[in-house]
């Protein structure tokens, strides 16, 4: 039996910020799943005020020991569970991990050095050494750089995934060291345009570089999409590949009996339902056939939301409403709550972010905007079309990979797309879904492609499986 440890900072439904936590949540169940020839381990870090009680109690000690970061010598727990066929570790430091926040605290680089430190360290004190260790983002892009640098005493591969390559773990050299304890002959391995660049190092490193979605693994190999590291990726670009991320189809479900009326795909009559129960907690007139737009996002420049400033005004003259639930930018915060009181019949804002609103929007919303400017995968196009909710997308990144333009001559595609990075360009697509909607053989067709693409974790898991085994 083959042996995989994935490590990454954060997992559902232990402690999550987004979309890292959604994938490690669920990939490695789907991977247990998929195969008996797999043991599959997780390790994230005990993030103490994040993790539910329940699962806390559920959790066994199964090592501790003093872990040397450089000048210190730190207390290191390892406590482990297991669901769903899957063995979850979690770091366990309180100094480091008990925290408000899972990112943004002034000493992150200590903190997922002390984490990615304990990866390696643990091993013997688990019993465990892993044929392939699978990190994921730049804060356990250290995990790959100690394995392959200074852990050389095992024979493991090191699989490194990007799911945002806009977060790379940069720092000043001056923390070489004394943070990272790392020695000075491999300040080559981590140096990139004149600091530390974690992501650089573990590409570097890795014997194989992932990305979320096919076309970001082209996109992040350009200029315009790399952040700066095109140059890293050019040179290790025979290791670079794509794979497309799924959804928890459990957790994502038209059926979901706590919706204030469930539906199916083959009777869709609930939906309705919930369209005038979004109507109603928005303060929108109760109107069925009126079609609703809904957006759920983090409020910043690159989801798109400056194309939607631009046209928004114009595209709300239609005979529509718009929902927007999110929290971000302030610019866009305050533009949302202006529309909002501007046009009260018309549209709505939440300036928050609430699962369960979230969930009643992608089930009672007849549009899903998402016009990204760059979208590594995106999640929240699969989420919407389960529930028949159509997207509306930009083709980049995995929005490209998952959402492909209705064609009302074949009757062929799952969304709505458009191309340019243009406000007018976004616009037409708006009005060519409201075409489709009017059109209600069209509509009802595009609505089935949508709740029955194949958006399961198990094709991709099919994936990630064959690259393993190229490893082995």
């Amino acid at each position: 039996m083959k042996k995989i440890l994935f490590v990454a900072s954060e997992a559902n439904p232990y402690a999550g910020t987004g979309g890292l936590g959604d994938v490690i949540g669920s990939l490695p169940g789907a991977l247990a799943k998929e195969t008996q020839d797999l043991d599959v381990r997780v390790v994230i870090p005990m993030h103490v005020r994040k993790i539910k009680e329940e699962y806390r109690n559920a959790m066994t000690k199964v090592a501790e020991f003093d872990l040397p970061l450089s000048w210190r010598t730190l207390y290191c727990g390892i406590w482990s569970l297991t669901e769903n066929g899957v063995t979850w570790y979690f770091v366990d430091n309180e100094y480091y991990f008990d925290r408000d926040k899972l990112y943004g605290e002034y000493d992150d680089a200590e903190r997922y050095a002390f984490f990615s430190k304990a990866v390696l360290e643990m091993l013997p004190h688990i019993g465990f050494v892993p044929d392939i260790l699978h990190a994921n983002d730049w804060q356990s892009a250290l995990s790959v750089i100690y394995l392959k640098k200074m852990y050389t005493q095992y024979n493991t591969k090191a699989i490194y995934t990007i799911h945002n390559i806009e977060y790379q773990g940069k720092y000043s050299f001056g923390i070489l060291g004394d943070v990272f304890d790392l020695p000075g002959e491999l300040a080559s391995t981590v140096e990139y345009d004149g600091c530390i660049n974690l992501t650089k190092g573990a590409i570097v490193c890795a014997d194989k570089v992932t990305t979320v979605s096919a076309r970001y693994a082209e996109e992040i190999g350009t200029e315009f999409y790399s952040h700066g590291l095109h140059y890293i990726i050019w040179e290790n670009s025979h290791k670079v590949c794509g794979i497309v991320n799924g959804i928890d189809l459990s957790l994502y479900d038209p059926e979901d009996p706590t919706l204030p009326a469930p539906f199916t795909v083959e009777d869709t009559a609930g939906k309705d339902v919930c369209k005038v129960e979004i109507q109603r907690r928005f303060g929108l007139p109760e109107s069925p056939n009126t079609p609703l737009v809904v957006m759920i996002s983090r409020l910043a420049t690159h989801k798109g939301f400056d194309l939607v400033k631009c046209v928004l005004e114009e595209f709300l003259q239609e005979d529509v409403q718009v929902v927007l639930l999110g929290t971000g930018e302030q610019e866009y915060e305050e533009f949302f709550s202006w529309i909002a009181t501007r046009y009260p019949n018309k549209a709505a804002t939440m300036l928050a972010y609430n699962k369960g609103i979230a969930k009643l929007l992608y089930a009672g919303g007849d549009i899903f905007l998402m016009p990204s400017l760059s979208e590594p995968c995106g999640l929240a196009q699969m989420m919407a079309s389960r529930y028949g909710t159509i997207p509306v997308v930009r083709e980049t990144g995995g929005l490209a990979d998952t959402i492909h333009p209705y064609n009302p001559t074949t009757g062929e595609g799952n969304g709505i797309n458009f191309v340019s990075y243009n406000a007018h360009h976004m616009l037409d697509a708006l009005r060519r879904a409201l075409e489709l909607y009017n059109r209600p053989e069209h509509w009802a067709k595009l609505r089935y492609n949508a709740m029955t693409y194949d958006f399961s974790w198990s094709k991709s898991a099919k994936l990630y499986l064959e690259m393993y085994r190229g490893l082995f």
